[in-house]
């Protein structure tokens, strides 16, 4: 388990669910029994079952700190609508990765029983029946709260095998039956080994280390997570299905894994030492220390987009150094640095792009001017006014030569075009 503290975590009724409170924090209101019914031989699919019938009583587990209480929902609202009356979404609803904040679950209770003398019949409970139920499971939920994954400096939650079996014994505990008497009957809380279907992924990494990418030693938690969350259309998702693909190797089918995330930060965590994880942008950027570090280590008279990769490498090598002085392992650094020059790269390339447009704009200014100077030379050569072609180079800003040779043309073309006598 990836804990992010040590804090005792103690499995309980909350307070004004228990008999000593008065259960003042109750309040049941199961439907009245002419709602509840069940007429096998209707003939519309809506006419078999009463009203009532999808009434539910819930438990409510918190798996960060092991809170139990209990309650039930509105018999009249519709089945669209029983998500918002639950303090958390059913186990079932989950999955076996990542357990959302506030880290609550319910498990709905049956209320529904058969037997042939009696056939179909419900049976709602009581608050002290549901507080006797909620202490029956107690031994089971500080087993989930013991076990369950806790990631990073928040406690994030995720399943664990052993949790997850944990929830089964919880199910199992409230799943009533009645006698022939009607005498509401328990099973006996049970305390079940996780299957060996049931695989954590720290065990099937430290099974294939061959399969382990080392650059998880020094990844953002964003980069694991991602990771983490791998989803093919079909085989095995997860970090084992990525590593197994990675490699073009296949798994076996029939095993759940647990603990994805947990299993990598565990493995960055062990590649740290002790020294902690500190993503490479934050530091840099925010901290006192990781700016002083950017600074006296800033390339003089360049930028990031001028230095080339061993360089690049080198300055890397060097916000490490300064971050271990601290304590700290900077993480996702390579890739920071590489964005950042490509970032600047960027930036020239984009004022590339703007003094091409530039260029081309007063080309094609200097294009029509040069026109219009030209028109105005061979206008004033034409006039044969006596000027030498240096008078009218200096007036026109051009060498003599192009004056004289473009006079000498002119002289050819009017040659040219007078006829023979």
């Amino acid at each position: 388990m990836t804990a992010a503290s040590s804090e005792p975590r103690t499995a309980r009724v909350l307070t004004g669910y228990r008999p000593e409170d008065g259960f003042m924090a109750v309040e049941l209101n199961p439907p009245p029994a002419e709602y509840v019914w069940h007429d096998e031989h209707a003939e519309q699919q809506e006419q078999r079952y009463g009203p009532g019938v999808g009434y539910h009583q819930w438990l409510a587990v918190d798996a960060r700190d092991g809170g139990v209480w209990f309650g039930d929902i509105d018999w009249r609202a519709s089945r669209e609508d029983l998500d918002s009356q639950l303090p958390g979404p059913p186990r079932r609803a989950l999955g076996d990765g990542t357990i959302p904040a506030p880290g609550v679950m319910v498990q709905l209770l049956g209320h529904l029983s058969h037997d042939e003398r009696r056939g179909c019949s419900w049976r709602f409970f009581t608050a002290e029946e549901l507080h006797a139920l909620a202490l029956r499971i107690l031994p089971a939920v500080q087993r989930l709260v013991d076990s369950v994954h806790r990631i990073g400096p928040e406690g994030e939650l995720e399943w664990s095998a052993e949790a997850a079996t944990a929830w089964d014994d919880i199910e199992q505990a409230a799943t009533h039956t009645e006698a022939p008497s009607g005498e509401l009957m328990w099973p006996t809380p049970r305390t079940t080994p996780a299957p060996a279907w049931r695989v954590e992924v720290g065990t099937f990494l430290s099974m294939n280390p061959e399969l382990c990418d080392p650059s998880w030693g020094l990844a953002t938690d964003a980069e694991l997570d991602a990771y983490a969350d791998y989803r093919p259309e079909s085989g095995y998702g997860g970090v084992p299905g990525r590593m197994c693909r990675a490699t073009d190797q296949e798994i076996e089918d029939g095993f759940t894994f647990y603990g994805h995330r947990a299993a990598l930060y565990a493995y960055r965590a062990e590649a740290c030492g002790d020294r902690t994880p500190t993503d490479a942008r934050v530091w840099l950027e925010t901290t006192e220390v990781g700016r002083g570090a950017w600074e006296a280590a800033k390339p003089l008279g360049a930028t990031l987009a001028d230095v080339s990769d061993c360089v690049l490498a080198a300055l890397a090598e060097r916000f490490q150094n300064a971050a271990h002085e601290e304590g700290l392992v900077l993480t996702g650094l390579h890739a920071y640095m590489h964005r950042l020059r490509a970032e600047e790269r960027s930036a020239v390339d984009q004022q590339l792009v703007c003094e091409a447009e530039e260029v081309e704009r007063l080309e094609n200014m200097l294009k029509d001017f040069r026109a219009a100077r030209n028109r105005t030379v061979t206008r004033i050569l034409a006039w044969s006014d006596g000027r030498s072609d240096g008078e009218i180079a200096r007036l026109a800003s051009m060498p003599d030569a192009h004056v004289s040779d473009w006079r000498a043309r002119l002289t050819d073309e009017q040659m040219t075009a007078t006829p023979a006598p």
